[in-house]
C-alpha cells in the first residue's frame, strides 16, 4: 500500500503503535495528536489520501475532525478508531484494540 496516510490519535503510545503497523504496510504515514493539528496537515500536504482518526479526543472529536477534512478534501478516504464509541455517520471503523492484520484488512477495503 503506497499511500501517505494521516494519523490522529491523543494517545502518543496508540498513535506511535498505529504508525508502525501502517509503515510496515508500505504506508507514509503522517501522526497528529489532535484534530487542529490534522486539519493543519491536510491542508498543507497535497499527498495525503487516508486519514485515521480516534474517535474520542479531547477538543475536536474524531467526527468532527472527519466532518471538516472531507470539506478541505471531499476525495478523502477516513477510517475512525474507538474502543467505546459506537459507529456513527456511516464511516468505516475499527474497534480498539486491533491486530496488525485487521488493521490490513480494514484498509485494503478502505482504499478499495
Amino acid at each position: 500500500m503506497n499511500h501517505t496516510v494521516l494519523v490522529v490519535d491523543d494517545d502518543p503510545g496508540v498513535l506511535e503503535a498505529i504508525a508502525s503497523m501502517l509503515e510496515d504496510l508500505g504506508c507514509n504515514v503522517i501522526a497528529a495528536q489532535s484534530g487542529p493539528a490534522a486539519l493543519d496537515q491536510l491542508r498543507r500536504n497535497e499527498q495525503i489520501a487516508v486519514l485515521i482518526t480516534d474517535i474520542n479526543m479531547p477538543g475536536m472529536d474524531g467526527h468532527e475532525l472527519a466532518e471538516l477534512a472531507m470539506r478541505v478534501r471531499p476525495q478523502l478516504k477516513v477510517l475512525q478508531l474507538s474502543g467505546r464509541e459506537p459507529r456513527r455517520g456511516g464511516l468505516p471503523m475499527i474497534k480498539k484494540p486491533f491486530s496488525f492484520e485487521d488493521l490490513a484488512n480494514r484498509m485494503k477495503q478502505v482504499i478499495g
